[in-house]
């Protein structure tokens, strides 16, 4: 559930900087795990599967030994053109395009995204604690109002054949809901001027509502004809992360590029 998944980042970030590092790398873990569940994979793309989960530990590597050159262009980059040689090696041409394509999209989405929010804590020792909890107190108050709003006014629905409660007027209350949220928990939890505390929310809230969509639609595009399977999935980490995949790197690159404390 939204608040049992805040109550456990709260206590990670606030108890130690490695607990949460770990925590996050094992949410990464279990998120790409079920991603990679709703595939129809051969023997071949199932040892690609094995190569990516070896970059999770290596992505939150660096973020431990802060070397931020390799934790920015290590999945983007170097898995990028690693990751297709086991598939390359005698296993023929059929399918190449699908099987590595799906598995970048899923580490860009579950390790790639989920890591900027284990970075906020080793970049910024003194801020990382709260900037964490922010983003994640405003991701999942987004989410809520979203789909509560859509439970109560259903029309409008942006894409009603992948996830019926996604609506226009969802966002519209989740985003200034959020917005007037960060507007008010801001100056406690993070060192944001007055301008990026209202700014971020937004953001968070955009972002967030992109991230829910893409995976959204992801999810009905791979489980097409498979409704069961589907409906289960609602329940996963996958479901109660989608929108931090996209909030987490948002918020943190504007920060970093407009704030030298990072």
């Amino acid at each position: 559930m939204w608040w049992g998944m805040l109550i456990i980042f709260g206590l990670a970030t606030l108890l130690n900087p490695l607990v949460s590092l770990i925590s996050l790398m094992g949410l990464s873990f279990f998120a790409l795990r079920e991603y990679f569940s709703m595939i129809k994979s051969s023997k071949a793309d199932r040892r690609l599967y094995l190569w990516a989960y070896v970059s999770i530990p290596l992505q939150f590597y660096w973020i431990y030994i802060e070397w931020y050159g390799m934790f920015i262009v290590f999945i983007p980059v170097y898995v990028f053109l690693l990751i297709p040689i086991p598939r390359l090696i005698n296993k023929g041409t059929v399918g190449f395009l699908r099987s590595v394509s799906s598995v970048q999209w899923g580490l860009m989405l579950m390790v790639f995204g989920l890591s900027h929010l284990a970075y906020f804590q080793f970049a910024t020792p003194q801020y990382g604690a709260g900037l964490v909890l922010y983003l994640v107190i405003l991701t999942q108050l987004n989410d809520v109002v979203h789909n509560l709003i859509s439970i109560y006014y259903s029309k409008g629905k942006v894409v009603p054949t992948a996830n019926a409660n996604l609506t226009w007027i969802g966002f519209i209350c989740a985003f200034i809901v959020t917005t007037l949220v960060s507007y008010l928990i801001y100056p406690y939890l993070t060192p944001l001027n007055l301008t990026f505390g209202i700014l971020s929310g937004m953001l968070i809230s955009l972002s967030g509502f992109l991230g829910s969509l893409t995976v959204s639609v992801l999810k009905r595009d791979l489980l097409l004809g498979d409704d069961d399977k589907f409906e289960a999935l609602k329940k996963s980490h996958l479901s109660r992360i989608d929108s931090l995949t996209y909030a987490s790197p948002v918020l943190f690159h504007v920060i970093r590029y407009f704030f030298d404390f990072m």
